[in-house]
């Protein structure tokens, strides 16, 4: 018997060992982790080079209380994120998961606000079929309904919803995409009107969607059109990389490949790699500035707030990213994984879409190809999935309610950074397998 509350409410294996790409349960199964978890564990499992360094820091010093202290992991890692000031980045605020992130990023617009002499602003609008965390705060403010539907009577009402851009679902036949992206922005703008323009506080977004839809990037602009109705109104623009950031898509942030600097961004999963429970926010100088000009520091914190081990084992993922060219890497196996996902799946009746960037990819699954045709929820598609992939060696990340939190399924692959492309074909060919299985 397990005391532990699983989430499932079954016992999963036990994982005992990892190492590179694969997790080795206790009943001597190897599995590939071909999504790294939930796209955590970017350098793989089992770095010595880390776990020598979260070594060396808790021999050193375990913990220090950011009421009173700093710690030189902590600076040291805000430098190597922000030494070039990224997009007028300039920041760091380190905390223990995206959740938290993204909790800080609201409460940091709101006092930000508060610092300039805008009290009234109190909204955040986000979009339907986006994810930003569990906690009552970005569950409010996101858009999974899934995940959302038991706890709605206690959620904030602050927040608002758009539509997603989602073209593969949303856009209509007959729609252009400069069509798509007219109506995608003429209803945020209808949402910024409605709410009062000097109500909102913030747009927030995942560059590319993550869990809930399944490695969704936004048409070509669309953020670029995003960033102008905020400025316009003076809204702060926000943006979740906790999935999809620090690498995983090819660039260190996924928004270098949008065209726009976010004045918040908030980081997680690729920040430590899993070595450590990490996340955090990179705030822009003139938010800095606010504050520095008002009340003088940020009214959040949080008692493993910049943990001195957990910024360690970052500091060290992030070094070994950058001294071993591993965006390079993340790259070229990107497109090897994407012309591997083509071949296998460009055909077969059951996959409608293939899509992604980089390392950060997923195939949603469909009933009828020609139609778009969702299975029927009650089949539970991804699980079956899920279980043959399982059977065959291979760990992924399904997800059912890809469109409307009820129909739809997909899953994710996200290797590692250090992924070969012996490796991926290996990843690709088991999941073929489970989805013949499957369906």
């Amino acid at each position: 018997m397990s005391r532990v509350l699983h989430r499932s409410g079954a016992v999963p294996p036990i994982a005992v060992r990892g190492e590179g790409i694969y997790l080795h349960t206790a009943d001597g199964h190897a599995i590939i982790d071909a999504s790294g978890g939930a796209a955590v564990a970017a350098l793989g499992h089992g770095n010595r080079r880390i776990a020598e360094a979260i070594g060396r820091q808790a021999a050193t010093m375990a913990y220090s209380h950011t009421g009173a202290f700093s710690n030189q992991p902590a600076e040291d890692l805000a430098e190597i994120l922000l030494q070039d000031e990224p997009g007028g980045l300039t920041r760091a605020w380190f905390c223990s998961s995206g959740s938290e992130g993204n909790e800080a990023a609201i409460k940091l617009a709101r006092q930000y606000f508060l610092e300039i002499g805008q009290p009234q602003r109190v909204r955040t609008i986000a979009r339907l079929q986006s994810y930003h965390g569990t906690t009552l705060g970005v569950l409010s403010a996101g858009g999974n309904l899934m995940r959302r539907e038991k706890f709605l009577p206690i959620l904030s009402q602050t927040h608002s919803l758009v539509s997603p851009c989602f073209p593969y679902r949303f856009q209509n036949d007959a729609e252009t995409d400069g069509q798509y992206l007219d109506r995608l922005t003429e209803e945020l703008e209808a949402e910024f009107q409605r709410l009062g323009p000097a109500t909102v506080m913030a747009f927030l977004a995942e560059p590319v969607v993550g869990a809930t839809t399944g490695c969704v990037a936004a048409l070509p602009g669309y953020f670029q059109r995003v960033r102008k109705i905020c400025d316009r109104h003076g809204a702060l623009l926000i943006l979740d990389e906790v999935m999809c950031g620090m690498g995983r898509t090819g660039t260190m942030h996924a928004w270098e490949q949008e065209g726009v600097t976010p004045d918040i961004q908030v980081i997680a999963k690729g920040l430590g790699g899993g070595y450590q429970p990490i996340g955090g926010i990179l705030i822009h100088a003139r938010i800095v500035q606010a504050l520095a000009n008002g009340s003088g520091g940020f009214l959040h914190g949080q008692t493993y707030q910049a943990h001195p081990v957990a910024c360690a084992a970052a500091l060290e993922v992030q070094r070994i990213i950058r001294e071993d060219n591993l965006l390079a890497n993340v790259q070229a196996m990107g497109k090897h994984l994407e012309a591997a996902l083509v071949d296998r799946f460009g055909n077969h009746r059951h996959v409608g879409d293939i899509r992604g960037r980089g390392l950060f990819w997923a195939i949603e699954l469909v009933a009828d190809r020609a139609t778009k045709e969702p299975f029927d929820p009650a089949m539970k598609m991804n699980e079956r999935v899920k279980q043959k992939a399982f059977e065959r060696g291979l760990s992924g990340y399904p997800m059912g309610g890809t469109i409307d939190g009820k129909r739809g399924d997909h899953y994710i692959v996200a290797p590692p950074y250090i992924a070969t492309a012996a490796e991926i074909d290996a990843i690709v060919q088991r999941l073929g397998d489970a989805v013949d299985a499957a369906v």
